[in-house]
């Protein structure tokens, strides 16, 4: 990131995101942790049925503002049928209602079985992709467990092209055993594709996967740091370099194709989230559903709604959290939004002996009240942040 630029503009500020977590997948790859589960059958029906009771329940609270965004997220959501996924969207518009820029985001798998889809699934509305290519290599699919190939994988981006206004996907990197010019090669081949959105991760291992298990077995030796630092770096330079910078640590956009919906997140923006283990923010509260696809479906059935926990957020949370996102983005934060937000004075939020320490370094900026982390120091952001955030 040689500079940073603001990314798409806010929503208007009486608008609100809404995420909808569809659980379900074909087989649990081996590095995710995501609340994702694999079953026989689905009850389209039932599922169709309670999705609308537990969305009802957020628009009574929040119905009087308009959506900018709505994300479908897994799981995989493209193996929703499309009528199902019509029928949320229509009634989110009714309960809500849209903004005139609507950013309507679905995940999906890309294999030619979903890819199929994909006609139906914009016909329903739906107007951005989000492709799990995850690797352009298929010893490296084969290691990742996914069940798609590279030919299959990229028929399915090229139809999501012809289909969908607006297309990201995702690529895992610095997977064990890849050099420096085995990435230099597949981000190269990956940016010959013309998205207008990258989603760039390294491999992280996660408490609780199948590589979690296999690092504690010794069977799986995890990318050496500094080697990960170094592929972060040459990602960096080859995005920007082919115009399509890095707005996030690990989200690059073209200018005005950043995900309207997760800068909702990161710019601590409202958010209803409805489905299984779906978090919210509303109004200063906290919100997350019950996990299990079965215990959600009980709570719905008994309560009209899929509620686990609900609580409101002290004004030095809403704060922290708001910094803890918001320094992710390359446009950092202006602390004076947050002071307003959360009703915590600005000269209270940050660490300025340790924002002067970290500035001379040359791993932050601050700029009247916008705090920005540098670019160098988005390779140190977890020993960085807490660091800076002083409440």
């Amino acid at each position: 990131m040689s500079s940073y630029s603001p990314a798409s503009p806010p929503p208007p500020g009486d608008a609100q995101a809404l995420y909808i977590h569809w659980p379900f997948c074909v087989s649990k790859c081996p590095y995710c942790d995501f609340n994702s589960h694999v079953r026989d059958s689905v009850d389209v029906d039932a599922w169709q049925a309670a999705l609308l009771a537990d969305m009802a329940h957020e628009a009574e609270l929040t119905g009087d503002r308009p959506l900018s965004s709505i994300f479908f997220g897994g799981g995989t959501p493209s193996l929703m049928p499309p009528k199902l996924v019509e029928a949320l969207l229509t009634a989110a518009e009714r309960h809500w209602g849209f903004t005139p820029d609507m950013e309507i985001t679905l995940e999906a798998n890309p294999n030619s079985v979903e890819a199929a889809r994909f006609a139906d699934i914009a016909a329903a509305g739906v107007n951005r992709v989000s492709l799990g290519l995850q690797a352009l290599e298929n010893e490296a699919l084969h290691f990742l467990g996914r069940a798609h190939d590279v030919e299959e994988g990229l028929a399915a981006l090229a139809t999501a092209q012809s289909v969908f206004d607006r297309v990201s996907f995702d690529l895992i990197y610095a997977r064990p055993d890849q050099s420096e010019a085995d990435w230099e090669a597949e981000l190269a081949r990956a940016l010959s594709f013309g998205t207008g959105h990258l989603s760039l991760y390294q491999l992280t291992i996660e408490p609780g996967t199948r590589f979690a298990t296999l690092v504690a077995q010794g069977k799986l030796t995890p990318v050496d740091p500094d080697h990960g630092a170094t592929l972060y770096e040459l990602t960096q330079a080859m995005t920007g370099a082919a115009a399509i910078p890095a707005y996030e640590i690990s989200n690059h956009a073209r200018p005005g194709q950043e995900s309207r919906h997760n800068l909702t997140y990161w710019r601590y923006g409202d958010y209803a989230g409805i489905g299984p283990g779906a978090h919210g923010r509303r109004r200063g509260m906290a919100t997350m559903r019950h996990k299990k696809p079965e215990n959600w479906m009980g709570a719905v059935a008994r309560n009209g709604h899929g509620i686990q926990s609900e609580e409101a957020l002290i004004p030095e949370d809403r704060a922290r959290e708001a910094l803890l996102m918001g320094l992710r983005l390359g446009e950092g934060v202006d602390l004076s939004r947050i002071a307003a937000q959360s009703g915590v004075r600005a000269d209270r939020l940050v660490d300025e002996r340790a924002i002067m320490q970290l500035t001379d370094l040359g791993l932050i900026r601050l700029t009247g009240a916008r705090l920005q982390v540098a670019p160098a120091g988005m390779l140190l952001l977890d020993a960085i942040l807490p660091e800076v955030v002083a409440i």
